[in-house]
């Protein structure tokens, strides 16, 4: 039996679930949607896949996204939900095999994946244990495996206060700070406001800025979503989009993963991603705006 999930907040968290339920010891197998998507991930018999597309052969499927219906019946559970993790949660705790020790955890994984923030909990997230934890989950070339299982380690029994002092937690906590003072120079000087969609285009930049997501919607809030554009690697074959509904201004009625979905990709109703071939990547942004300026209602 292994665990396989995303990189992510929600996915961590998934995995701390599963191995205080399953007691399952063995690596975890970090994969991104569009591996699975593209069947390019390895999926074993006995796998328990969460907070990812369905593939075949797995033995449970947990799952939340709007654009990952599953094909028919299957084991586990799939409900659009704040989070994945929330749903592993509750299965266990239905069977018996979980109590409530990770109920703070699951609430604060319903906030971060749901994007349910305040403007201060964006403007200053160094004052949030969890959702400051969150911002240090970064997926560069997979080369954070390490990481993302020290997290899953602590998760499993450690307060957060105590997390937040390990060594490497807090020197990839005072970067996220960092990062995000330089972050909003960034933003403001890569991002047009198009009738009432903010578009950042990193594909100029090189290394890629990295920030808190969330802050575009903080300061362009006449803006009813955000479109950020960026090479997916240093080779620019691709494009990577990442779309949200501003979570201040509530004015986007587009389902950003069923729009999505179309070009490959996916998400949730408020938020989505997709990967694109950079030679048709400009005609595909133009096509995927358009729907957005025209806001039609659950596209």
């Amino acid at each position: 039996m292994r665990i396989v999930t995303r990189p992510d907040f929600d996915g961590i968290v998934c995995a701390v679930i599963l191995r205080r339920a399953e007691s399952i010891d063995t690596d975890i197998y970090w994969v991104e949607p569009h591996e699975i998507q593209a069947g390019k991930a390895s999926i074993l018999k006995g796998d328990i896949i969460c907070n990812l597309p369905y593939a075949k052969g797995c033995e449970l499927w947990f799952d939340h996204h709007v654009s990952n219906s599953p094909p028919g019946p299957v084991k586990g559970a799939f409900e659009i939900a704040p989070s994945a993790a929330g749903l592993v949660y509750r299965y266990y705790k239905a069977k018996g095999k979980l109590d409530n020790q990770y109920d703070e955890l699951i609430l604060n994984t319903d906030i971060i994946d749901a994007a349910a923030l305040d403007k201060d909990q964006v403007r200053h997230p160094e004052k949030y244990p969890y959702i400051l934890l969150s911002m240090t989950i970064k997926n560069q070339a997979y080369k954070d495996r390490a990481y993302w299982n020290l997290l899953v380690d602590l998760l499993m029994d450690s307060p957060i206060q105590s997390i937040l002092e390990v060594p490497e937690v807090k020197r990839r906590c005072e970067s996220v700070v960092r990062e995000n003072t330089a972050y909003e120079s960034r933003l403001m000087a890569h991002t047009k406001v198009q009738r009432h969609v903010s578009v950042t285009d990193f594909r100029s930049l090189d290394p890629v800025p990295e920030g808190n997501r969330f802050l575009t919607y903080s300061l362009f809030p006449e803006s009813i979503a955000s479109v950020k554009i960026r090479f997916a690697g240093p080779d620019r074959n691709q494009v990577q989009i990442s779309i949200g509904r501003s979570i201040f201004n509530k004015g986007c009625r587009v389902n950003i993963g069923k729009l999505l979905a179309r070009f490959g990709g996916g998400g949730h109703a408020g938020a989505g991603g997709c990967t694109l071939d950079a030679e048709t990547a400009d005609r595909k942004i133009e096509q995927i705006l358009d729907v957005l300026y025209q806001n039609p209602e659950d596209i």
